[in-house]
């Protein structure tokens, strides 16, 4: 049984790409990486078990709404946490509103990495939940884990 969350994660800048998916799997999730929408729907469409999807939705192949909205037509329960600058979607509400939006900032890796646990823990309760090599009981978080073991 698949004991690791897999999170596919889509950013056109490869630096964002390459230091959120080192920070994930420090954290103990599998990583899969997408530079371009076109990318994100091969992968989202495989025969690959996704947990959840951190997409930038200012990919250079297509509008991020129009990736989006495949996504959620065609997989409803994959989980969408969105990375970017909200200055970018003011005018797009639904961008906004169609997933989870975390502002992209120098710090934004905290919080998505909380939100990830939380929406992982919330949406996929069927999976044994791996972090950083240990297994968590639903609704506990990594830290609380390791609190118990010491």
């Amino acid at each position: 049984m698949e004991k690791e969350f897999t999170i596919l994660i889509a950013d056109r800048n490869p630096h964002i790409r390459e230091f959120l998916a080192r920070e994930m799997r420090a954290i103990g999730y599998r990583v899969l990486l997408a530079r371009t929408g076109k990318e994100v729907l091969q992968i989202a469409y495989s025969n690959q078990p996704l947990d959840l999807v951190i997409l930038d939705p200012d990919l250079p192949d297509q509008d991020g709404r129009d990736t989006i909205k495949s996504l959620q037509d065609r997989i409803p329960t994959l989980p969408l946490v969105i990375h970017g600058f909200i200055s970018d979607y003011v005018d797009s509400s639904k961008v906004v509103s169609t997933g989870i939006f975390v502002e992209k900032t120098g710090s934004s890796i905290e919080l998505l990495s909380k939100l990830a646990f939380e929406v992982l823990n919330k949406t996929r309760p069927h999976k044994p939940k791996s972090v950083k090599g240990k297994t968590t009981m639903q609704g506990e978080s990594p830290d609380e884990s390791k609190k118990k073991g010491e």
